[in-house]
Parts: C-alpha cells; sequence; structure tokens
C-alpha cells in the first residue's frame, strides 16, 4: 500500500444470470496515513567514532521506521549547517572535527535525529 492509494473506491458486478444486470456497492473512502520517522540511530566505522588524524570516518544512518521518501542531514555539535545529506557521511577529520555528530532525517511531514555519537580525532 501506499500514499497515492487512498481515494474512494467500490465493487461490482453481475447479480442475477437470469437477468444480467450490474450492480455497484456504495462507495467508500479508503485513507492511506504515513509512519512518521522514529528511530533513527548512527553506527562508525571505525567503530566508537575513534580515528586517527586524516584517516577515513564513515558515519551510517539507520531509519527503523517512516514512510519515504526520506531526507538525511548531517550535524557535528548544534551547526544548523549540514555537513552532507544522504545515508551515509565520509570525512576525513583533522584537528578540529572531534565531537558530537548527528543524523536528523525527516520525510516532509515528521522529522527525527540519531542520539548524538562523539567522534574523537587521535
Amino acid at each position: 500500500l501506499q500514499l497515492h492509494h487512498g481515494g474512494r473506491y467500490r465493487c461490482g458486478g453481475r447479480v442475477s444470470s437470469v437477468f444480467p444486470s450490474w450492480r455497484e456497492s456504495a462507495p467508500v473512502t479508503v485513507t492511506v496515513h504515513g509512519i512518521p520517522v522514529s528511530g533513527v540511530s548512527l553506527s562508525a566505522q571505525p567503530p566508537g567514532g575513534r580515528v586517527a588524524l586524516g584517516d577515513l570516518l564513515v558515519l551510517s544512518c539507520a531509519v527503523a521506521a517512516g514512510t519515504g521518501p526520506l531526507s538525511f542531514s548531517w550535524h557535528r555539535g548544534d551547526s544548523a549547517v549540514p555537513l552532507g545529506t544522504g545515508p551515509r557521511l565520509e570525512l576525513r577529520p583533522g584537528d578540529e572535527d572531534s565531537g558530537h555528530y548527528q543524523c536528523r532525517v525527516t520525510d516532509g511531514d515528521s522529522a527525527a535525529q540519531s542520539p548524538p555519537l562523539h567522534v574523537t580525532v587521535l
């Protein structure tokens, strides 16, 4: 079932083989509701978010529930400016890049964010 399947439906058929006539039911309205975004989680490679200066850090965002399409944004600290979009973020961190990282997910109607992950640049 998709969101665009909502609408008015009715069924019809022939009632009798002796006097075949087409009959239809009264229409019913079907409303399809989206599932709000929830269960956003974050994982890191290397595990634990401890990475050597200049090495590759890969952050992945997963969503347990939500009706698509989903939009992802990545944030460090309290910054509203996204570091990237998409369910995956790749960084080669420098000296200033230690801190808390979060993934925010929206479906246009609802939004959720992951718990913060502390990244330590060694």
